[in-house]
């Protein structure tokens, strides 16, 4: 795919980021004369003849969506694989952000997680005006530009991978998006702009205290916990945080739709009165305690199902309705989830999280809310952190799919590509940042340089300008062109070029000509 064009249009670049569903890459639009970013779906999706279908009414849709705090979708197309053109934006992921506060332990301040937030509603307000939901809002999908404002993006891919059911798949990639699904969305309702506030919910918790409301090590765990647990109050985590942030998140985070927000502005309004220093005017809604009945209300078999697989017994009848509710500890240090467990008898083992911060809580069994009796065996789960993983060392000489595929399997993924001169075969590796054999942390990121392929540069002297042109575009070059008056040539035609022709040049780079003008 690396230096191809696409639509006859964009020249592709080198590959800035990559995910579960597809690769983004820079590009120059021949046309505009402008860098965008081209994210391309990966082959396996682009062979399902209805995601394309999705895929090619969601992207028009999201073309539509013209406002700041959401990423411009300029242009989309099908060959060689479906692929959306989008704002070229200089800055990191919300994921990124997050993933270096946790590297120290650290939460942003409450005055930019608000700023952050607004932004996000900001353009959820927009899109939800104009009937696009998004269904997918969660850190990766958040940019952070250089100048600190946010910009939201994948509306279309997000809702054609949504319809497909993906959620719930047993990909590494999914278990991020299943910490911010809303219960109607883990139990596979239909979701609509109150699903999109829910996980704006989760999303805020996560930057004010350093873990999203639930995690667990799988999608189903999670998606159980969405669906069943309340969500731990926020200042058990901060207590200094105001009491109107509290309330904000709790209704945002309402199991039932018809509890939270009913538009993203009125949860823009409660968080502009919790800045203003204001007391917040939305009530909490009382929320019912979790038992055979209200597990039917969230869904029915499938929850039964779930809570059965999980825990070990299927709660019935109302004869526990008496008991105490085991309560959250995710995300808490093992002192205070102690604190808080001093009826039962707690069990602690530790193991790698890719997201819950070294020494907190990663996992609880029972899940939180299940009503058990006193002296019941609680078995803590407390993080080790991400792990370690080792750089394979046979990278060298695979095809970039490969090469992916294999970091993949260790855990590791790839960052960005380089492309470098060599006589090997376009796209092969040829070298990796950290080295192979090299030991770095589960969930990190590498950089790969691949051989990029190189041309000869063709003779254009004296070839008319629009056939100079068509000569570079299919040969894999980017064009600058200037303008110079030669009396004793014709007008329209190369009177010069640079680099010379013979001479070797890589796939993407420019070659500059200068057409003679006329007298």
């Amino acid at each position: 795919m690396m230096n191809s064009l696409l639509g006859s249009r964009y020249q592709l670049g080198q590959m800035i980021g990559t995910g579960g569903m597809a690769d983004v890459y820079i590009a120059q639009d021949q046309r505009l004369s402008r860098e965008v970013a081209v994210k391309i779906l990966r082959s396996d999706l682009a062979k399902d003849p209805s995601f394309v279908a999705r895929f090619r009414k969601e992207a028009k849709a999201a073309a539509g969506l013209n406002h700041p705090a959401i990423v411009a979708v300029y242009d989309s197309g099908e060959e060689p694989a479906p692929y959306i053109v989008m704002e070229l934006v200089n800055g990191q992921t919300l994921r990124e952000v997050i993933r270096e506060l946790h590297s120290d332990g650290s939460t942003l301040p409450l005055q930019r997680s608000l700023e952050i937030a607004e932004g996000i509603l900001a353009g959820l307000e927009y899109s939800h005006a104009r009937g696009i939901i998004h269904r997918d809002i969660k850190p990766a999908n958040v940019m952070i530009t250089n100048s600190g404002d946010v910009k939201v993006m994948d509306f279309g891919i997000a809702r054609a991978m949504d319809d497909l059911g993906a959620t719930l798949t047993s990909t590494w990639n999914v278990v991020g998006t299943a910490q911010y699904l809303s219960p109607e969305q883990a139990v596979g309702e239909l979701a609509d702009l109150r699903s999109d506030i829910y996980s704006t919910g989760c999303l805020l918790f996560e930057l004010l205290t350093g873990t999203p409301p639930f995690s667990g090590e799988t999608p189903v765990s999670i998606a159980f916990q969405h669906a069943s647990a309340t969500a731990p109050r926020v200042r058990t985590f901060n207590p200094e945080l105001p009491e109107g942030i509290e309330t904000v998140l709790a209704v945002a985070l309402a199991k039932k739709p018809e509890d939270r927000y009913q538009s993203a502005q009125a949860m823009l309004d409660d968080i502009a009165r919790v800045r203003a220093g204001e007391k917040v005017l939305t009530k909490i809604a009382s929320a019912p305690a979790f038992t055979r009945k209200s597990a039917l209300m969230y869904g029915g078999a499938f929850l039964a199902a779930i809570a059965l697989a999980l825990t070990g017994f299927v709660m019935s009848g109302n004869s526990d309705n008496n008991l105490p509710q085991i309560p959250s500890v995710v995300g808490l240090s093992e002192e205070k989830a102690r604190a808080l467990l001093t009826d039962y008898v707690v069990t602690v083992k530790r193991a790698h999280d890719g997201v819950i911060p070294r020494d907190r809580i990663a996992s609880q069994l029972p899940l939180a809310t299940t009503r058990v009796k006193a002296g019941t065996s609680v078995v803590l789960t407390i993080s080790d952190g991400p792990g370690e993983a080792i750089v394979p060392d046979n990278l060298i000489g695979m095809s970039l799919i490969d090469a992916r595929s294999a970091l993949t399997s260790v855990g590791l993924l790839v960052s960005q590509t380089v492309a470098a001169p060599s006589d090997q075969p376009q796209g092969t590796v040829l070298d990796v940042t950290p080295g192979v054999g090299s030991v770095t942390e589960a969930g990190s990121s590498v950089i790969l340089t691949i051989a990029s392929g190189e041309i000869t540069v063709p003779n254009l002297i004296g070839v008319e300008a629009i056939q100079a042109k068509t000569l570079l575009i299919q040969a894999g070059f980017l064009i600058k062109e200037f303008y110079d008056l030669d009396s004793e040539q014709p007008a329209g035609v190369v009177i010069r070029q640079a680099p010379e022709a013979g001479t070797t040049q890589t796939i993407g780079k420019s070659v500059t000509i200068t057409i003679n003008k006329q007298p």
